[in-house]
C-alpha cells in the first residue's frame, strides 16, 4: 500500500488560522467574526493585519450569526468562529432561519469538535453537529483531517457561494496530506486502493484508517481507504464505485453514529447497492472529560477499532 508520512504533527485549528491569514491578504471581502475565542480559533494574525474586517462579538453566538448573515447582503464573505458546540447547537435557530433558509453566504467555522477537545470538558464537546448541519437544506458540510487540508478547505470556501459548515479540532494530529493538494468540495480522495474492504473515514479518523490499513495488510487483507472531507454534498460515485469492487464497507468518524457520515453512506447504499457496513463512531452517547487519547480509546475511535470492524464486516460478505 502507499505509505503516508507525518510531516510534523499540528492542530487543525492552526490550519484554519493560516487559511484565514491568506484569505485576508487576497480577498478584501472576507471578514471574520469571533465569539470571544480569538486565540482558540487562531484569529490572531487576521485581527492584527485586518482590524477593520475583524469583529469581536463576545459571548453572544446567536448575535454573531445574525450579524454574519447581515454582512452578506453588502457582498462580504463572513467567517464565524467559535467551538463546534456553540457554533451549532447553541445557535441552531439562527443558522436555520437567518443563514440556511435565507441562503446566505456565511461560513460557520467550528473548532474543538468531537471528543478530542478532551480536557475542556464534556459539556463543551459535541457529537451531533454533523447531523444538525447536514439536515439543513443547502448547507455544505466539511470535516477536515489535518492542518494542510484545513487550510486548503478554508481558502476554498471563500470561492464557494452558499452557507457552509467547516469542522476541525483542538489537538495536535499527524499532518500528512500534501501542502499543494487541491481541495475540491464534494470530491472524495482515494488514499489507498484495495480489493477486500472499503474504509471511508473523515476528520481525525483518516490517519487512524491509514494505520488500520497497514495492520490489515499484514493480515493479508487489502483495504481501500477513502478520505471523505465533504460530508455534504457526498461523493456518492466514489463510494459506490469502491463497494462495487470490495463488497463491504467500514465508516469511521469522531461523531455519533446517528446523524453522521456513516448514516449518510448507509442511505446511499440502501438506495443503490445494499452492502454490509460497520460503523466506527460513538454509540448514542455523550462524551466525558479526559485526554484526547483516553477518550478515543474508551469510545473505540482508533485504528484498532477499525481493524476489528473490518474483520466483522468481511465475515458478513
Amino acid at each position: 500500500m502507499k505509505k503516508y508520512t507525518n510531516t510534523g504533527s499540528k492542530d487543525t485549528r492552526s490550519g484554519f488560522g493560516v487559511g484565514m491569514t491568506e484569505l485576508g491578504q487576497k480577498n478584501e471581502n472576507v471578514v471574520a467574526l469571533c465569539a470571544d475565542l480569538i486565540g482558540s480559533l487562531k484569529f490572531d494574525d487576521f485581527k492584527k493585519n485586518h482590524p477593520e474586517r475583524f469583529f469581536q462579538i463576545g459571548i453572544a453566538e446567536a448575535n454573531m450569526i445574525g450579524i454574519a448573515a447581515g454582512l452578506t447582503i453588502g457582498g462580504k464573505i463572513p467567517f464565524t468562529g467559535t467551538f463546534a458546540n456553540f457554533s451549532t447547537g447553541r445557535v441552531y435557530d439562527q443558522i436555520r432561519q437567518s443563514v440556511a433558509y435565507s441562503d446566505k453566504n456565511v461560513k460557520i467555522c467550528a473548532s474543538h469538535a468531537g471528543l478530542t477537545l478532551g480536557e475542556d470538558g464534556a459539556t463543551h464537546q459535541i457529537l451531533e453537529d454533523i447531523g444538525l448541519m447536514k439536515m439543513l437544506p443547502g448547507m455544505t458540510v466539511i470535516n477536515t483531517c489535518d492542518h494542510n487540508q484545513t487550510k486548503a478547505a478554508t481558502i476554498a470556501l471563500a470561492d464557494h457561494h452558499g452557507p457552509a459548515y467547516l469542522r476541525f479540532g483542538r489537538p495536535v494530529v499527524p499532518n500528512f496530506t500534501p501542502a499543494d493538494e487541491p481541495f475540491v468540495i464534494g470530491k472524495a480522495i482515494m488514499l489507498n486502493e484495495g480489493t477486500d474492504v472499503t474504509i471511508v473515514a473523515t476528520g481525525h479518523l483518516v490517519w487512524e484508517a491509514l494505520i488500520a490499513a497497514e495492520k490489515l495488510e499484514e493480515k493479508g487483507i487489502s483495504a481501500e481507504v477513502i478520505n471523505i472531507h465533504t460530508i455534504k454534498p457526498l461523493d456518492e460515485e466514489a463510494i459506490l464505485k469502491s463497494v462495487a469492487k470490495t463488497k463491504c464497507i467500514v465508516t469511521a468518524e469522531e461523531h455519533n453514529y446517528l446523524g453522521g457520515l456513516g448514516e449518510s453512506i448507509a442511505g446511499v447504499l440502501a438506495l443503490n447497492n445494499p452492502t454490509p457496513q460497520e460503523f466506527v463512531a460513538v454509540k448514542d452517547s455523550f462524551g466525558e472529560s479526559g485526554t484526547p487519547a483516553q477518550l478515543m480509546e474508551k469510545y473505540k475511535l482508533n485504528n484498532e477499532a477499525i481493524v476489528e470492524a473490518v474483520e466483522r464486516v468481511i465475515a458478513r460478505k
